[in-house]
This record gives structure tokens, sequence and C-alpha cells, in this order.
């Protein structure tokens, strides 16, 4: 019979916690991660709208790899960067459907105007005189940094330029879908329809896989600016190219009487009749659909969005969004442009469409916040193809995640977050902004865009503009 000694015993007790200390066997190793963010409330926007309370989502090479109770994440993950979710609420990066985002430069220059007026009076006459590559490079970044402060991760553009929209959204960090647009006029960056669709085409290839958070697109302006022939050749370029198309669509009553006067049908039956929607379409606006109308775009999966704010600034109507809705049209949230809104601000977009639909249908169930919160979220997502990867905070999505402060006096008390994200919450709230995995705002610092540089150049041409405005 052997004994053990104890000095003997002493030796392999150290080998046994060296071993369980530093070899694979150690039950609580933790696994080394990017970014751990904590939450009060998590709204995970999932089938279920499930909210979890005080737990954490773990990141890592751009994707949400855990979700859970905070002591087990804290417990499993070790990375490098830890946010804090005390009195926070965390959900998906808003998604804005719809935006010019280099027209903030002429953001409030011609107030209180119709559409048309607006347009052609003042719009096209100013775009003329000063967009160029460096105002379209200046005025998105003020859009970028403005969306940002608000919580929007992803946007839909159109405007001139696009290459150097791309490589702002691109510097910014946010992710973009970006349009070349196409229109008959002259503009600044063609000569035709055909020498924008040609641009346009160029500007696909080049872009298709250039950036992770550039998404190169087509976007014919709209019926009353490009025949059927012309929009007939958008939609070809788009489905040899497998890009989706964003276009204003039955926006305003001068759309609808121009379509009859020229094709004898609404502009909806006049695109549907040329096969205009056989493929993604991203519609803007859509505030004077017929039933037949609605049907078409339930049918042929058209997502529309919705921009509240600027239909009703320039008396553009009240589109029918619950109606939409209950026939199964997919339908998002967007700002439009700064200059018919004035701002970039999604949350105010969420409130104004619910109580838009609530005062039109005289009947407060008309669009609960649930549903507007979807909007602005899953169905945004849904609506630009991306509805697998963003949209939703679930094991497997890309890690687009905002956190909303609650602690302020216009929070307190608080029943229902989702409620209370709808008719509360402002961008002000925004204290957390993370696209694909990358932190780039948190408590107010900016870690992608360079705001003295940008407001000083903003107040350089803001002055130009100014003393042309005033030389008219």
């Amino acid at each position: 019979m052997h004994t053990i000694t104890p000095k003997f015993y002493c030796i392999l007790l150290l080998i046994f916690i060296s071993h369980n200390i530093n070899g694979k066997e150690q039950p609580n190793e933790k696994i080394d991660i990017d970014l751990i963010v904590e939450a009060k409330h998590i709204l995970t926007m999932d089938a279920s709208n499930t909210i979890l309370e005080n737990s954490s989502i773990a990141i890592n090479k751009g994707l949400i790899i855990d979700i859970a109770d905070t002591h087990q994440i804290n417990n499993k993950y070790r990375a490098d960067r830890f946010i804090s979710g005390k009195n926070r609420i965390a959900l998906p990066g808003l998604i804005n459907g719809h935006s010019h985002a280099a027209m903030t430069l002429l953001r409030g220059i011609a107030d209180d105007r119709s559409l048309i007026d607006w347009l052609t009076n003042y719009i096209y006459p100013l775009e003329q005189e000063f967009v160029s590559a460096e105002f379209v490079r200046i005025g998105t970044e003020l859009a970028c940094w403005e969306m940002i402060r608000g919580g929007t991760t992803t946007f839909v553009d159109m405007y001139f330029y696009p290459e150097v929209i791309s490589q702002v959204v691109n510097s910014c960090g946010i992710r973009g879908f970006v349009s070349s647009t196409v229109s008959d006029n002259q503009t600044p960056n063609a000569q035709n329809a055909q020498d924008a669709i040609n641009g346009g085409e160029q500007f696909i290839k080049k872009w298709s896989k250039k950036s992770p958070l550039v998404t190169p697109i087509l976007g014919p302006h709209a019926i009353y600016s490009l025949n059927l022939e012309q929009l007939k050749e958008t939609r070809r370029v788009a489905a040899s190219t497998d890009t989706p198309i964003s276009i204003h669509l039955s926006e305003s009553e001068f759309e609808l009487e121009y379509s009859n006067q020229n094709y004898g049908m609404t502009s909806i039956e006049a695109l549907d009749s040329i096969d205009f929607f056989n493929g993604r379409t991203i519609a803007a606006h859509v505030v004077w659909p017929t039933k037949k109308e609605i049907a078409i775009l339930a049918n042929k999966n058209v997502g529309v969005v919705h921009n509240p704010t600027s239909n009703m600034k320039l008396a553009s109507g009240i589109s029918p969004i619950a109606d939409m809705l209950k026939a199964g049209v997919l339908i998002g949230l967007g700002t439009d442009g700064a200059a018919s809104n004035n701002d970039l601000d999604m949350w105010e977009e969420m409130r104004l469409a619910a109580l838009l639909q609530k005062v039109t249908k005289m009947d407060p169930e008309a669009l609960p916040a649930n549903t507007i919160l979807r909007m602005a979220t899953t169905n945004g997502a849904q609506i630009i193809g991306l509805g697998d990867k963003i949209g939703r905070l679930e094991v497997g999505m890309k890690a687009d995640i905002i956190q909303v402060e609650f602690s302020d006096v216009h929070h307190q008390p608080s029943y229902d977050i989702a409620s209370h994200l709808v008719y509360v919450t402002d961008e002000q709230d925004v204290i957390t902004v993370i696209v694909d995995g990358k932190l780039i705002m948190h408590e107010d610092q900016f870690y992608t865009i360079n705001t003295n540089r940008v407001s000083n150049e903003v107040a350089t041409i803001a002055e130009k503009i100014r003393n042309s405005v005033k030389k008219n």
C-alpha cells in the first residue's frame, strides 16, 4: 500500500489547478469578443415583439452572436468594449426609406409653397446653380451626422453624384442604399434620361461589391419626369444588374392628372402596364392610391415608404397607410429631404404617422405603436431586401443597434416601452449608435465624422446660397 504524503498531495493539487486555469478544460474561460451592449430593456422586434429585461447583446465581427441575461453574458464573454445599459433601451437601428441627403443644405430655403412651385421655382434653379460634387459631399456629411444623431443606421437616398454620396456613406459608417437619379431633364451630372441611365448602370457595376455599407440602386424620379419607355429602360437595367429601384409614386394630385392626361391611367396603373413592378421597388409617398392600385401594390410586393411630415408640409395629402397595411402592402417610413421636412428625425415620422391615421380614420386603434416601430425597423429592412440581415435583434443578424436613454424628465414614468418610444422619444434621446458592429456614436461623441469641419463647411456654402436667394 502506497501512502500519499502531504507534500506529494500538494504537488498534485497544484498541477490540477494549473491545468484547469490554463488548459482547455477550464469551464469558466471567457470568450474574447468585440463588444457587449447592456440594456434595461431590449426590443428585439422579432415576430413576437419580444422585450428582454436586464439583458445584454454580445457582438463579434459585425454580428450578434448572443443575447441573454446580463449576468450570463458577462460570465461567458470578455469584450474589448462594454456599453452600459442603465436606464437604456436597446433596439434595431432605424431605417429611413426615402431621403435626399444632400438637400440638407437647402433646409428651409423655400418653405410654405406647393410641391410644383417648390420644385420648379426654387429647388430646381438653386440645384442648377449650386449642386456640384463638393455640394453633395458636404450636404451628405451633414445629413449622415443628423441621421446618426437620431438613431438612423440605414437610409435610402436619391440624388446626384452617387459616387460622392457612396464615399461619404462609407466614411461615416452608416448603411446607405444610394440611387443614381434618373430624369429626362438636364441635371448636374447628366444631360438627359439616357445619359442618366447609362451613368447609373456604370455606378452600380462599380459599387456593387465595393463596400459592405453601400448598396447602389437606380432612382427614376417620377412618372412626370420620365416617359414610359424611359421607365421601362430603368427597369431593364435594374433587372440586368439585380438592383432595386426607388421612385416617387402617386405623390400628388398633379401626378395623377399628368398620368391620366398622358396615358389615360393613374400612375400606378401605367407603371403596372409596362411591368415596372416586376422587380424590387421602393415606392416613396404613395398618397393617392385607389383600392385597385392598393391591390396592385400588394400583389407585386411593392414596398411603400410613408413620408408623413413632407406630405403634410407640401399639402400632398394623407396616405391611406392603415388601408394599405390591411391589404397586405409592406410599409416603411422615411423623412424625405430636409428641404421639405425640415429635419431627418425618424422619431417624428413615427409619431406623426400614427397620429395622422388615428385622426383620419377617427379610430385611436388605427395604427398602434408596435406597428409603427416595425415600419421603422423590420418593414424597412424587408423593403430594401435586407430583412434577413437587419431590422431585428437576433443571433446571426448584423449588429445595427441603438440605445435610447429613458432617464430624462419626459420619460418618467414609463409603463409601455413601445408606446414611449413612438409617442415620447425624440432624436436627442439616442445615446448610442452601432452599425455593422462598429460604434459610431456614443454619448454625444462621433467617431466617424469631424463635426466641427462639417459645421464650418456648411456655414460657408449656406452664405453663398443665402446671397443668391437675396439677389433673386
